[in-house]
């Protein structure tokens, strides 16, 4: 099925503005609240978001096979479940829909009024119910940098880093929308020159500059899923900001891995830009040597070229940009990463979320965590006001922008923005 939604030479009859990250090209997908507390499923376009559930009632889906329902929910997850062939069918009409040549909807004043909205006149919600949650390391730069801090510099990889996608499972109950506060965490850490651990808040809250896909239903358990076929199952992308209290981590990720220093509190961006919207920005990643086992070998462009940035605005303060980076250095592709989850026969279904790893590229300017860009806290940063940072002070707040352009269109994220509040206080 061809995807028409992408037709570089369409317009809307929206006002959508040259710099926008949400041309009638991309139609993303997420859940908001109305000012009527109405929570349903949504696209934007430009500044304005468009309730899917009223767009169904109102039978602007006429001759595709939804369920009654399907847009009048609180998360995206059936649509997700019903496949590829549904998400390009409605995606496409959308674009017919919104089309400037298209005046069934332009010119009717009654069926605008209830299906679009600014978007300050609505409150983005998480859009999937996450059931699980899978964290990946899969940037070369960042586990580079990582191992040359905390281990040998001159064996900063793991053995095994080269050959299989290496990630965790994360907490998927703390997942928060962009705008949501997050609370410095508490937790046992063992300071510098001490031989006995204790317990108090984090004093180095991180970062970690990453973004996530969405799958659909993708296998029954005991099933494994072919690197070939994985690109099918992936719905979208968001962008994603993984907390970390880096002195918390490091106490605790010998032997195993992150536990209290990653489930405090993850940070997404609201729209799911799908991959129909993101094809147009494909492109090859980096070489990967040794060439890694059958299930894991694919050929051509497989990974995507977003432009990805993240800055630090202090409290009643201007925001000061920290690096530059792009999707594109990741060494291990999404596919890969989704093949080698099911491997073992795991079972991954719609709505689960499966996170990058933080992505960091070849040069300081382009390191996706305080960790990398401080070197650990030795190398403060000052920011725009004058002040001095080695990690995130409280009421810091982190803001992750993503997106893709080339000569004919822009296609972006919009943003995940969170702050820093202090520890929790018990009242």
């Amino acid at each position: 099925m061809s995807i028409t939604a992408n037709d570089i030479n369409r317009k809307s009859w929206l006002e959508v503005s040259s710099t926008s990250d949400f041309p009638i090209q991309n139609i993303p997908f997420g859940v908001f609240l109305t000012k009527e507390n109405i929570v349903t499923v949504g696209t934007r376009i430009g500044d304005f978001a468009i309730d899917l559930g009223a767009l169904q009632q109102l039978n602007y889906f006429e001759g595709i096979e939804l369920t009654d329902d399907m847009f009048m929910q609180d998360t995206l997850n059936d649509f997700i479940s019903d496949g590829q062939k549904t998400w390009r069918l409605v995606r496409n009409r959308i674009a017919d829909i919104f089309d400037e040549k298209n005046s069934k909807l332009r010119d009717n004043a009654k069926d605008k009024d209830i299906i679009i909205f600014r978007m300050e006149d609505v409150e983005m919600q998480l859009p999937v119910l996450i059931g699980d949650y899978t964290d990946f390391y899969s940037s070369k730069e960042h586990a580079t940098n990582v191992g040359k801090m905390f281990r040998d510099p001159e064996n900063a990889l793991l053995p095994n880093w080269l050959h299989i996608p290496v990630g965790y499972h994360g907490r998927s109950y703390t997942r928060v929308p962009s705008g949501i506060p997050v609370h410095r965490p508490m937790g046992q850490m063992l300071p510098n020159g001490e031989t006995s651990p204790v317990f108090g808040s984090s004093r180095s809250v991180d970062f970690e500059l990453e973004t996530a896909f969405i799958t659909t239903d993708v296998n029954i358990m005991g099933e494994n899923i072919l690197i070939t076929e994985a690109d099918e199952y992936i719905f979208g992308m968001v962008l994603l900001n993984d907390w970390s209290a880096r002195d918390i981590q490091k106490w605790e990720y010998v032997p195993l891995g992150p536990f209290l220093a990653k489930n405090f509190a993850t940070s997404i961006s609201p729209w799911i830009v799908t991959m129909d919207a993101l094809e147009p920005f494909r492109t090859k990643g980096p070489k990967q040597e040794p060439t890694p086992l059958p299930y894991l070998q694919q050929k051509g462009k497989h990974s995507y070229d977003i432009n990805l940035q993240v800055a630090i605005q202090p409290e009643n303060s201007e925001a000061t940009v920290l690096s530059n980076s792009n999707f594109k250095y990741m060494y291990w592709t999404m596919s890969q990463q989704l093949a080698h989850h099911t491997s073992n026969g795991c079972r991954v279904n719609s709505g689960d979320m499966m996170g990058s790893g933080t992505i960091s590229g070849p040069t300081p300017d382009s390191f996706g965590s305080m960790l990398e860009l401080t070197w650990g806290g030795k190398n403060p940063i000052k920011l725009n006001d004058g002040t001095e940072r080695k990690f995130i002070n409280d009421n810091d707040t982190v803001i992750m922008k993503g997106f893709c352009q080339n000569s004919h269109v822009r296609i972006g994220f919009g943003e995940v923005s969170s702050k820093l509040l202090p520890p929790f206080v018990r009242k």
